[in-house]
């Protein structure tokens, strides 16, 4: 075992650091992993939505992921975060849980996933705000340049995809990408000073009073046809979107900091597009090669930049 030593955070938190830590290249590698796995939540979704309706198909990921979290908390015998955590915990509870997978489920409705990715495509922007403002980050002129550049590039090609036409559904676009921003903020917080798989393990936890009655509710009024599409983007919903994949996204947050993990998301919308295109058949233009270059070179330079 390493050893261990105390330390105090900007925000008055106390930090104990190990020798065992995860290296820099490990937290961007935990991080991508995440990316990987979000990059899959919207072709999901859509999947889902061939079985559920939008309100009961949000309700049972959440009862589901919560099981799973629930179970390993229970076995490994996880005693109840500090008072003093469970504000920041109901922050991403409110925001990754029940926020974002509400609003982007419903605006999947209307819209295809390759528009719905306008809002990942942002989501980096907006997380490094809200961590300046909430942790205290200050990057690099440097970094908000690039950052700019490369979100700017993502949102041209998202929107071209769909035409430039803007829908309804962006209404709830824009606030799923408010909530997810606070709630990656906080969860990157907290797992500075928990376990990653816990800060989403209790957030899941604490919605269940309100996602059991409303699963029951949602399935009571809207049809279910269950078809192996709707099973399986229901199943990769709850267990690698909703809860796996933010285990190894809050790890690789803590170990590189808020602000350059969430560059690394500026390729989950090209990835989304990609797996569009083979799970839900959807066309793309010569221009994505082209945008995927230039978020590469962004992300490399975000990644280089210092604060």
């Amino acid at each position: 075992m390493g050893t261990q030593s105390s330390a105090t955070a900007p925000t008055g938190i106390a930090v104990t650091t190990s020798s065992t830590a995860p290296s820099g290249t490990l937290g961007t590698a935990q991080a991508a992993l995440g990316v990987a796995a979000f990059s899959l939540t919207f072709p999901a979704t859509a999947w889902g939505l061939e079985s559920f309706g939008p309100w009961s198909l949000v309700a049972v990921r959440s009862v589901l992921a919560a099981l799973i979290a629930g179970g390993c908390l229970l076995a490994l015998r996880v005693p109840l975060p500090a008072r003093r955590h469970w504000a920041g915990l109901a922050v991403v509870a409110a925001g990754v849980v029940l926020g974002f997978p509400l609003l982007t489920t419903l605006a999947l409705q209307t819209s295809t996933t390759a528009h719905a990715a306008v809002v990942v495509g942002l989501l980096p922007l907006t997380t490094a705000l809200f961590s300046a403002l909430r942790v205290g980050t200050r990057p690099s002129r440097t970094f908000w340049t690039a950052a700019l550049a490369g979100a700017a590039a993502v949102v041209a090609f998202t929107v071209q995809q769909s035409g430039g036409a803007l829908t309804t559904a962006d209404l709830y676009l824009f606030a799923a990408l408010l909530v997810c921003a606070a709630g990656y903020t906080e969860g990157g917080r907290l797992a500075r000073v928990m376990p990653g798989w816990q800060v989403i393990g209790w957030a899941l936890v604490l919605c269940l009073p309100l996602t059991v009655p409303a699963a029951a509710v949602a399935l009571s009024y809207e049809p279910v046809h269950l078809t192996w599409h709707g099973v399986t983007g229901l199943l990769w919903v709850a267990a690698g979107s909703q809860f796996l994949g933010l285990v190894v996204w809050y790890r690789g947050m803590a170990a590189i900091g808020i602000p350059k993990a969430s560059q690394l998301q500026l390729a989950q919308p090209l990835l989304t597009l990609v797996w569009s295109v083979l799970l839900l058949g959807e066309h793309l233009t010569v221009a994505a090669p082209l945008t995927a270059a230039a978020v590469l070179v962004c992300i490399a330079v975000t990644q280089r930049a210092r604060g």
